[in-house]
């Protein structure tokens, strides 16, 4: 199948991305770099989302442990008073929210899991990021300042902040 022109179109264009990412160093740099932040930005949100989710499944597992707990003494007050069949019904109630309870710890250690590995990721990319500002001189880090300064100003003329 041949190309089609947006195909093509697409290429040139990275093509011409990549000249002039390779004449110009600093822009190359402040590329990476913006897209370390965006990634770094990107890895925060999803770390406080699975925070809120978390916060969750816990609130519903101690919500489930209440009711073990109230349908375990329904069980046996069902059982003292010799109503077998409804001691039955409540013991099989309660296995149900057991089951239940073991589905959400599971799901939460599989959260936990993701957390750690996220964490892990973050931890990483800052160490990427404090290595790379170690390693630019005065003239960079003022060029990466002038460059976000008139990146911002573009994103003000344009309503984008």
């Amino acid at each position: 199948m041949s190309p089609t022109w947006l195909d093509q179109l697409e290429r040139n264009l990275e093509e011409r991305l990549d000249a002039f990412l390779r004449s110009n160093p600093d822009q190359d740099r402040l590329l990476n770099e913006q897209h370390l932040q965006d990634r770094q930005r990107n890895l925060n949100s999803r770390r406080d989302q699975m925070q809120i989710q978390a916060r969750d499944l816990r609130r519903q597992l101690l919500s489930l442990a209440e009711q073990v707990q109230a349908w375990g003494k329904r069980t046996n007050k069902a059982r003292n008073a010799g109503a077998e069949d409804l001691a039955l019904r409540a013991e099989k109630h309660v296995d149900s929210l057991m089951n239940q309870g073991r589905d959400l710890w599971n799901e939460l250690d599989a959260l936990g899991q993701c957390f750690r590995d996220l964490d892990q990721q973050i931890s990483s990319l800052n160490q990427r990021a404090s290595e790379q500002k170690g390693h630019r001189s005065l003239d960079e880090d003022w060029a990466l300042f002038e460059a976000r300064q008139e990146l911002e100003e573009l994103r003000r003329r344009q309503g984008l902040s």
